[in-house]
C-alpha cells in the first residue's frame, strides 16, 4: 500500500480526464464472462466451504503467531485500509495540485463505497450464518435474517469486496498513465486482496464461497467505476470533486486553485 501511495504521489505530470475517446457501454459481453467465471468459482467452492474452514481452524495454525499477525494485517488492508489510502491519495493530490493522484484517490474511495453498498444489501437479504455461528451448516441461509444480527451477514465477504474493489481500481487507474505498473502494482494489490479473503476464513468470519462472491463484486465494481468515470468526464461526482485543487500559500495556509487540466 505504501508502494502504491509513493508511486502515485511521485508523478507530477497531469493527465487528460478521459481514458476513452467516446463514451462506452457500461456493461459488455466480457463483463458477463467475468461475472460468470466468478459465479462458477463460487458455486464450485461451496461444497468445500467446511473443508477450508476446518483446515484454517486447525489448532496449530490458529496458534501460529505469524499467521495471526498476518491475518490482522490483511483484514485491515481490506477495511479500513483501502478507504484510508484512497482518502489520503485524494487529499495529497488536492493539496499538491496533482490531478492524477487526486483522480486515483477519488475513484478508489468511490469504487469501495459502491462495492460495500452492494455487498451489504446482499448480506442482509441472504442472511447466511457465519462459520463461527454455524460451524456444521455451511448452507445456513434465511431471507432477511441479516437485518437484525451481524452473525448472519456472512455472504458475501465485505472485506474481500472492499479489498478487490481497491485492487481493481488501483490497478486500472495506475496502468492508464504508467503501463508498466500492471506488472508491479497489479500483483501487489491483487495479492493483498487475495490474502485479505484468506484472513477472513482464518478468522472464522467467512466461508470460502463468501470470499469469492465478495471478490467478484469488488473486482467488477472497480472496473465499472473506472470505465464510467473515464468515459463520462462530465459526471457530477468528478465535476464536483475534481474541478479545483488547493495549494499552500507562502504563509502556509491552504488556498484553492483551478485544476491544471482543461475541462
Amino acid at each position: 500500500m505504501v508502494l502504491v501511495v509513493s508511486s502515485a504521489t511521485s508523478v507530477q505530470a497531469q493527465t487528460a480526464d478521459t481514458a476513452f475517446v467516446t463514451p462506452r457501454p457500461l456493461f459488455t459481453a466480457s463483463d458477463a464472462v467475468l461475472a460468470g467465471a466468478f459465479g462458477i468459482a463460487t458455486v464450485a467452492a461451496a461444497p468445500a466451504d467446511r473443508y477450508f474452514t476446518r483446515e484454517l481452524q486447525d489448532e496449530a495454525r490458529q496458534a501460529n503467531r505469524l499467521l495471526n499477525r498476518g491475518a490482522t494485517v490483511f483484514r485491515l488492508f481490506g477495511h479500513p485500509g483501502g478507504l484510508i489510502t484512497g482518502t489520503g491519495l485524494y487529499a495529497a493530490g488536492l493539496i499538491a495540485g496533482d490531478r492524477r493522484t487526486e483522480d486515483l484517490g477519488l475513484h478508489t474511495v468511490g469504487s469501495i463505497v459502491v462495492a460495500n453498498t452492494i455487498t451489504m444489501a446482499i448480506k442482509v437479504t441472504t442472511g447466511r450464518a457465519r462459520p463461527r455461528k454455524s460451524p456444521d451448516r455451511a448452507r445456513n441461509f434465511k431471507l432477511f435474517r441479516g437485518l437484525r444480527d451481524d452473525e448472519y451477514r456472512a455472504f458475501p465477504s465485505g472485506h474481500a469486496s472492499a479489498a478487490f474493489a481497491f485492487a481493481s481500481i488501483m490497478s486500472a487507474e495506475t496502468s492508464r498513465w504508467w503501463p508498466g505498473s500492471r506488472w508491479i502494482i497489479g500483483p501487489i494489490v491483487y495479492g493483498g486482496a487475495g490474502l485479505t479473503g484468506v484472513s477472513r476464513i482464518y478468522n472464522n468470519a467467512h466461508w470460502a464461497s463468501d470470499v469469492l462472491a465478495g471478490a467478484a463484486i469488488g473486482t467488477i465494481t472497480g472496473l465499472k467505476v473506472y470505465k464510467y468515470q473515464h468515459s463520462h468526464p462530465d459526471n457530477k461526482i468528478d465535476k464536483f470533486f475534481l474541478r479545483a485543487g488547493v495549494q499552500l500559500s507562502n504563509n502556509g495556509s491552504v488556498m484553492p486553485v483551478m485544476s491544471m487540466v482543461p475541462r
